[in-house]
């Protein structure tokens, strides 16, 4: 697979893949489209099989993904050389021969936003209650009362509030 690697070729390669934009540019109309997808890979492949003769669509899915690995990475690393502060003469410099050349996959490579599976709040180790301390030991469940919308219409809510405000409780109206 020396003849992928020769810069002349993947140059060429790079410059064909960043003119299909429906296989890299997810805001195409064609991106999702799978036979369009599927006819600019054949296209692309026809151009490997100059140099690479016993190649396939896989073969060209999988040098497609590792460019685009390669370029990640380095673009992940000048960007949190950027974020660190560093002054302008130390910021990351990329070693990659072709990342000026991979740059049209920048805005394509944000990272998408991750939703944790953790609880919002993380329970801590339940401290003992001093025994100097009056009220509930933090261990001990205190209830509250909770009513949903389900307990209460809207109106029987307001009533109960009109009827807490004048002096009667609902429990003594029932009875």
């Amino acid at each position: 697979m020396k003849q992928f690697k020769d810069p002349e070729f993947m140059g060429q390669f790079i410059d064909r893949y960043r003119d299909m934009r429906n296989l890299w540019e997810v805001k195409n109309t064609l991106y999702h489209n799978k036979p369009a997808r599927k006819a600019s890979l054949e296209k692309l492949l026809q151009f490997v099989k100059t140099q690479v003769h016993n190649a396939d669509i896989k073969f060209v899915d999988k040098k497609i993904g590792s460019l685009r690995s390669t370029y990640r990475k380095e673009l992940n690393r000048v960007q949190a050389s950027m974020r660190s502060g560093a002054a302008a003469e130390d910021v990351y410099v990329p070693s990659l021969w072709y990342y000026n050349r991979m740059r049209f996959l920048e805005d394509q490579m944000e990272a998408r936003e991750s939703l944790s599976t953790l609880p919002c709040s993380l329970p801590s180790t339940p401290a003992k209650a001093s025994e100097d301390q009056p009220g509930p030991s933090i261990l001990e469940e205190v209830e509250e009362p909770s009513w949903s919308q389900e307990d209460l219409s809207q109106d029987e809510a307001l009533e109960c509030s009109k009827q807490e405000e004048a002096g009667v409780s609902v429990s003594q109206e029932e009875a």
